[in-house]
């Protein structure tokens, strides 16, 4: 434990943590994560799997050995604290942009990458802006400010702020357990026009009413065609920090359109061989996944604004209206025959398969696999009250359910980093070693029953108010029906490779996969509230304003070119 002190010192806000002995209270330290299996020799390509990204005037590395500088814990916070590393085993002619720090309970998996000036070939073109030649890519700084300090003495920490020369951008900051500021060899800064911004994502340590904070970074633009791309730094500061205000620190940026480091098609097959999740529904699952083609071979008509009957689709979908946008002059619905819509309701498991899109993230540095699962129909929710489970009739239920999970794999080594969990109007990443695994490497994700949320636990998940016990179950368990994903895919788009992936027929619908419910939803749950005691009345009524319209089927979904995810980052 610490004890929280005020003081001033060097001009600035600073506190001090008194420590106790190591041996009354000794901070546990991170220990590395390790995949479940080795990581496979991939396939020959270019950049991919090598170690190293070219970015243009710059290469970078990727730093995981890092050396122990300080660790702390807060007063009233987690016990396990936080701890500050400087990389270290940098290779000859690379630089530090800056050190890192992580959570003292999770293992230890970060990176920062490391930078060196490329000499490009009379051939080789990746600029798109107007440099100065004069000016070298990467310069040490002025000096450095001292951004906070907990005083002097054993085992404090202080916070350096490289200050750049004219032109130039700080990657990170750098901590020393001494009140010598740092050599200006330590860290090198990057030429602005290499450079993207960055914006604060997690926080990883808080003083007590803020004073002090340190939060992960990110690059403020993200998605298929950005350029941003993270460092693996932290940034810290003693004032308040504003939406898109910009930080004084910056993110890379990749210039080689090449994208040289992302995966060929022989590499995208091998990665998803050895990566691939394994999908479980629930075991009281009734409305399961098919194959698009499953669904338009049993019956699914589309249909015409201004038309009574519906269309039979062709199996490869070629007679859906292509490209376009959303503008409800199509939609596609089950078959009018009772038997062969209740057949296609229920969904065909042992046709289903995942629609791979292939594209890069962080400029280039990462390669989501995004992987697409269809259901023919969504199932009504299960309501939770208190200790009350009302089974919905209505709300939750629509036609052409497209739900997705992605794989996010370093272009560096090849390793899988993150999975993201698609969950409704929203989702979250999780780290590899937060993973259940299924031989080897291959993650596990959990559909919830009905809705088709992924998650990476079995459990009940409440998407509402868990303080107040009431909103929407996601239940979730393992069963006996799976997709392996692994051998279970298509890939249907991977624009990098300029045509090498042809998208099927179906992919260009931009309309919608099910009719618009013209139902009133609301009246099914004002009669639910007026069965409920009158003290939680109103907390109820509060929680169903939250939830998302496609919970309440008021719209036919979409398909996945026409969600934001397809070309932008995971909502997060």
């Amino acid at each position: 434990m610490f004890e929280l002190l005020g003081g001033k010192m060097f001009g600035c806000e600073c506190f001090c943590w008194r420590k106790h002995t190591d041996h009354q209270y000794p901070l546990p330290q991170p220990q590395p994560f390790f995949l479940p299996s080795p990581i496979p020799e991939w396939p020959l390509g270019q950049g991919f799997g090598t170690g190293k990204i070219n970015l243009g005037e710059l290469e970078v590395v990727k730093i995981t050995e890092f050396e122990r500088v300080w660790s702390c814990s807060l007063l009233r916070g987690k016990a396990e604290g936080v701890t500050f590393y400087k990389p270290v085993g940098i290779p000859d002619g690379f630089f530090c942009l800056g050190y890192y720090c992580q959570p003292n309970d999770q293992p230890l998996r970060g990176y920062v990458l490391a930078a060196r000036e490329r000499v490009a070939s009379s051939t080789e073109v990746y600029c798109d802006y107007d440099s100065d030649t004069d000016f070298p890519a990467l310069r040490k700084p002025v000096n450095y400010s001292l951004i906070w300090s907990t005083d002097c003495g054993s085992g404090c920490g202080f916070f350096w702020l490289p200050n750049p020369p004219l032109g130039y951008k700080a990657m990170g900051i750098l901590v020393t357990d001494t009140q010598d500021e740092p050599d200006v060899e330590e860290v090198r800064c990057v030429r602005e026009d290499l450079t993207e911004t960055c914006e604060i994502m997690d926080t990883i340590l808080a003083t007590d009413a803020n004073t002090f904070q340190v939060w992960t970074t990110r690059p403020c633009k993200r998605g298929m065609f950005c350029k941003g791309i993270s460092v693996g730094t932290f940034f810290c500061c003693t004032y308040f920090i504003s939406e898109n205000q910009e930080l004084e620190i910056a993110c890379l940026k990749n210039l080689d359109p090449s994208l040289h480091a992302m995966p060929n098609l022989d590499q995208i097959h091998a990665v998803i061989k050895h990566y691939g999740a394994t999908v479980f529904f629930h075991p009281k699952e009734d409305c399961m996944p098919s194959s698009v083609q499953w669904f338009f071979k049993n019956g699914a008509l589309l249909y015409k604004d201004g038309k009574v009957n519906g269309e039979p689709i062709d199996y490869l979908g070629s007679n859906l209206p292509s490209g376009g946008t959303n503008d409800g002059a199509f939609w596609i619905d089950l078959p009018r025959d009772d038997n062969a819509r209740k057949n296609v309701r229920n969904g065909n498991l042992e046709s289903a398969e995942l629609y791979v899109h292939v594209k890069p993230a962080l400029g280039g540095t990462f390669t989501d696999i995004v992987m697409w699962i269809f259901c023919p129909f969504n199932g009504p929710a299960n309501l939770k009250i208190g200790l009350m489970n009302i089974q919905m009739n209505k709300i939750g239920q629509h036609v052409g359910d497209w739900e997705h999970f992605t794989l996010r794999i370093s272009n560096f080594t090849g390793e899988l980093w993150q999975v993201y969990f698609s969950q409704h109007s929203g989702g979250e990443w999780v780290d590899a070693f937060n993973l259940e695994f299924i031989e080897g490497n291959k993650p596990i994700v959990y559909s919830s029953k009905h809705g088709h949320a992924s998650f990476p636990h079995p459990g009940i998940y409440l998407q509402g108010s868990d303080k107040l016990g009431i909103g929407i179950r996601n239940d979730t368990a393992r069963s006996n029906y799976f997709v392996d994903s692994s051998t279970r895919y298509q890939i249907v788009a991977a624009e990098y490779l300029g045509g090498v992936v042809t998208e099927p027929c179906w992919l260009q619908y931009m309309r919608e996969w099910g009719p618009t419910i013209v139902y009133d939803s609301r009246s099914e749950l004002d009669k639910i509230i007026s069965l409920l005691p009158l003290f939680v009345r109103f907390s109820v009524e509060n929680i169903f304003d939250l939830f998302p319209t496609e919970l309440y089927g008021e719209e036919g979904p979409t398909g996945p070119k026409e969600k934001d995810n397809w070309v932008g980052d995971e909502r997060s």
